[in-house]
């Protein structure tokens, strides 16, 4: 990566797909078989684990800069559509589960968004299986990660405002 292109800077916050919302503590130039590389520290917030991060494999590892508080509202939006399997669809879990593993390791809040939003949906119609309760918890957990970081709110207000977005009525 060049050095021009190099779009983040010492206190950004970022998201890191794999792990996260985090912060770049730092840039450092590291030793590694006899090569220097430079890399970013990154400390993943949720789990205050530090990450290096080689700088010419940011692109490959889908870092990115947090979506912003207006982007928020595109990320409601998608999360009220209507969910994308149509109903009467057979899809097998095994095909799902790919799909929604993909969607989510590429770090797209969107994708990650309509994870959220499927697996919701099809809860209110089913228990959902052990693998799918864990994605949709991986899925709820980086939304609820970038949006607190874009509103500037608690991970607890923005879990709240996910739960909002998928209550029945009468429930509370």
């Amino acid at each position: 990566m060049k050095e021009e292109e190099n779009v983040f800077k010492v206190g950004d916050k970022i998201v890191y797909p794999a792990h996260g919302v985090g912060i770049i503590e730092g840039i450092e130039e590291i030793s590694v078989e006899g090569q220097n590389l430079v890399f970013f520290s990154i400390r993943i917030l949720e789990k205050e684990v530090l990450i290096k991060v080689p700088i010419d494999k940011v692109e490959k590892v889908g870092l990115r800069k947090i979506i912003t508080d207006s982007s928020v509202k595109d990320i409601m939006d998608i999360l009220t559509q209507p969910p994308t399997a149509q109903e009467g669809e057979k899809v097998s879990w095994t095909v799902r589960h790919r799909e929604y593993a993909e969607k989510i390791k590429s770090g797209s809040i969107e994708e990650v968004a309509e994870v959220y939003r499927d697996l919701m949906q099809l809860r209110k119609g089913k228990e959902l299986s052990f693998g799918e309760r864990r994605i949709l918890e991986n899925a709820q957990q980086f939304l609820i990660g970038e949006i607190s970081e874009a509103k500037q709110i608690s991970p607890e207000e923005a879990k709240e405002l996910l739960k909002s977005l998928f209550q029945e009525e009468g429930e509370e």
